[in-house]
């Protein structure tokens, strides 16, 4: 997928760090994601979300907050109001550039924030949460053990994950006073609220809260025993899934043009784990699958392998030509299954004489119906008629060239 690294001015002015997520083509709606409580834009969920909806065609800004990631300003100086400030910051910044967002997410205190943006930004008609506060003060458990030396000498040098933030008694008083209330009454946008019942930062009691104080239309759904951080690379691909088809209907995605010469247009595979082999494979904006290969050769086995997605475009073409085939002759198939294995088998080389090494699918049809043995045989003999079964056995010409470098 496309992706360009760009700034745009924050709330005070300073340049905000951000990636845009494109699709190929025209986007077909805008998408803008808000990171958790000194987290960056470069989370894996966020990362892993940003990808499916680019897949689905939708364009994905996410950005860091002031003074977080690779953003200006200083964080110490910012607060709870200034990343809502920034948030509708990134909107206009979009506006500009013809892409004004449909869809916020917010993650965590992102959440939060994207709830409280959502009634003042005309263009969004959707806001999914995960794992947000109902309250934002919620996190300042986060610090409460420097609470006490925040409020005698006004700050204090705080370490979350590893790293080190200066909290000042403006942070939390500005904090104490945001509240979602006014912002759920007041959202037209429909809202899908997304949250684990283990989460131990965030409580599930904060997502109740949440859906109980939003009017129609609203949605849950449970990320079952994901982290905080939906941090497993199985959880981020749920939630992406989820997102990707409850937008859609907010969103009021429409399939663009096929590219002349390619009337069933194009199947995208993007890569979408880099640490190991599990790939997206999008055929268009509706149809979306998973390739991956077994745990025994480095995989995480959430997919068909490369070779089981060729045997299972040669049973479904099968399937189909021979259900094709008894429909027009009105014979009484009752239904149809066929198994695919494959195989490396040996094979003498025509042009050397030496042992070779080729591929063999081996299939076997299941016919039910009240057929003769005539009827059958015939079946069996329009399978090898499919259009799969002839490219397989006829081969095929593959022409590759390079896209233009990314930015």
């Amino acid at each position: 997928m496309p992706s360009e690294r760009i700034t745009f001015p924050g709330h005070t002015g300073a340049e905000l760090a951000a990636r845009l997520d494109l699709p190929e083509g025209p986007p077909l709606a805008t998408a803008l994601f808000a990171h958790c409580f000194t987290c960056s834009k470069d989370i894996p969920a966020a990362r892993r979300i940003a990808a499916r909806l680019a897949a689905m065609g939708i364009a994905v800004l996410r950005f860091d907050f002031t003074g977080l990631g690779h953003s200006a300003g200083e964080f110490a100086n910012a607060g709870f109001s200034s990343n809502v400030a920034d948030l509708k910051a990134a909107a206009a910044y979009l506006a500009s550039r013809g892409l004004a967002p449909q869809l916020l997410i917010g993650h965590s205190l992102g959440g939060a924030a994207a709830i409280l943006a959502a009634p003042d930004l005309a263009s969004v008609t959707a806001v999914v949460t995960l794992g947000a506060p109902y309250d934002p003060e919620h996190i300042t458990h986060l610090i409460r053990d420097a609470l006490p030396e925040i409020r005698q000498k006004g700050e204090a040098e705080v370490e979350l994950d590893g790293r080190s933030f200066r909290i000042t008694r403006s942070f939390i008083e500005d904090i104490q006073a945001s509240k979602l209330d006014a912002a759920l009454h007041r959202m037209k946008a429909a809202l899908l609220v997304m949250h684990a019942p283990l989460d131990d930062v965030v409580g599930i009691d904060n997502a109740t809260r949440i859906f109980l104080a939003k009017k129609h239309p609203k949605s849950f759904v449970t990320l079952d025993t994901a982290d905080h951080m939906i941090s497993r690379p199985e959880d981020a691909e749920y939630a992406a899934e989820v997102i990707a088809a409850w937008s859609s209907r907010y969103l009021g995605l429409h399939a663009p043009a096929a590219p002349t010469g390619t009337p069933e247009g194009i199947v995208r595979v993007t890569e979408a784990a880099p640490d190991g082999f599990l790939q997206d494979v999008q055929s268009g904006p509706d149809h979306h699958l998973l390739a991956d290969e077994p745990l025994s050769v480095g995989g995480s086995n959430r997919g068909l392998s490369p070779y089981g997605l060729i045997a299972a475009g040669l049973g479904a073409c099968t399937s189909m030509t021979i259900r094709m085939y008894a429909r027009r002759k009105g014979w009484p198939l009752a239904g149809v299954s066929v198994d695919i294995s494959h195989a490396k088998v040996h094979a003498e080389d025509a042009a050397s004489g030496q042992p070779a090494q080729i591929d063999r699918f081996t299939r076997v049809l299941r016919l039910t119906g009240d057929l003769d043995e005539a009827q059958r045989a015939k079946l069996v003999e329009i399978a090898d008629k499919c259009p799969v079964h002839r490219t397989l056995t006829h081969g095929a010409a593959v022409e590759t060239t390079l896209a233009p470098a990314e930015g």
